[in-house]
């Protein structure tokens, strides 16, 4: 491994024996070497293999600003979340998580606390990513003595879901909100409390997770030729298919979105079964 640029003592920007470009990290691997220097690789702690190179580009800047030791508990968290879900998540969270924790900690430590409005949907709808915030709020609290509150763990939940979704913060924020609110129709509309320990609740809020992001992405399902279907689902579950409706109308009038027949198809089959469910 040579060293191809340096952002700190303890950072570089390296190339490997292949020819690629790597972030290399590591207690003073830097100090007193040039470009073009080799580093020997006992003293290299961790080494990044970004794809994207708008991506590594981020990440030298955000590396060469913030203390080494934000970059470490960062990439704990990561390789946590990784080991813990076991699903693909993109690079963009070496860049977002690592700020964001950053400069949490600094508000916290000026006096600012910042609520998540969002946190008890949050629990709700991420649940596997909510205890991963908590335990990065416990690893936060192991390395800086610090103890964040229970907000902060909703955002850091968020942030991994935005590293599955690929999406924006303020995007998955929004998807949040609609998750929430389709959920709400159908708990009002049924008069029913829901199952969080359920598959069907689960499939249904992954079901609503990847319907708002096409809400917001303006894409819906292929056309195809489901009319035969829904009109079978429909008389089946009548009760489901007329809250799908009010669901239709609703999201028609707030976001300019039309729920295609495939959509309500779908839709009409989670809402049965998890109603289904609580009456049982």
């Amino acid at each position: 491994m040579f060293i191809h640029r340096k952002l700190n003592n303890n950072v570089v920007v390296g190339v490997d024996h292949s020819g690629n470009e790597v972030i290399v990290m590591g207690k003073g691997i830097a100090f007193q070497r040039k470009n073009g220097e080799e580093i020997p690789e006992t003293e290299i702690d961790k080494i990044y293999t970004l794809s994207d190179p708008d991506i590594s580009n981020k990440f030298q800047e955000l590396i060469s600003t913030i203390p080494l030791e934000y970059m470490e508990l960062s990439d704990k968290i990561i390789s946590y979340t990784k080991t813990t879900l076991g699903k693909r998540i993109n690079d963009i969270i070496y860049i977002s998580l690592t700020d964001h924790i950053f400069m949490s900690i600094e508000r916290f430590l000026n006096g600012v606390i910042v609520k998540n409005a969002l946190l008890w949907d949050i629990k709700r709808f991420y649940k596997d990513e909510f205890h991963i915030g908590l335990k990065a709020l416990a690893l936060i609290e192991e390395q800086f003595k610090v103890r964040l509150p229970d907000d902060e763990a909703g955002f850091i939940a968020l942030h991994i879901v935005n590293a599955q979704l690929d999406e924006d913060i303020p995007v998955v924020y929004e998807i949040t909100k609609v998750m929430q609110e389709i959920s709400n129709i159908v708990k009002y509309h049924f008069s029913i409390s829901f199952n969080e320990e359920s598959v069907y609740y689960y499939r249904f809020i992954t079901h609503l997770k990847f319907f708002a992001q096409r809400l917001f992405n303006q894409q819906e399902y292929d056309k195809s030729s489901e009319d035969d279907f829904l009109k079978i689902i429909r008389e089946k579950y009548k009760d489901a298919y007329i809250c799908v409706q009010t669901i239709k109308e609703f999201i028609q009038k707030k976001y300019d979105y039309s729920l295609s027949e495939e959509e309500q198809l779908y839709l009409t089959i989670h809402v049965a079964k998890i109603v289904k469910e609580t009456q049982e």
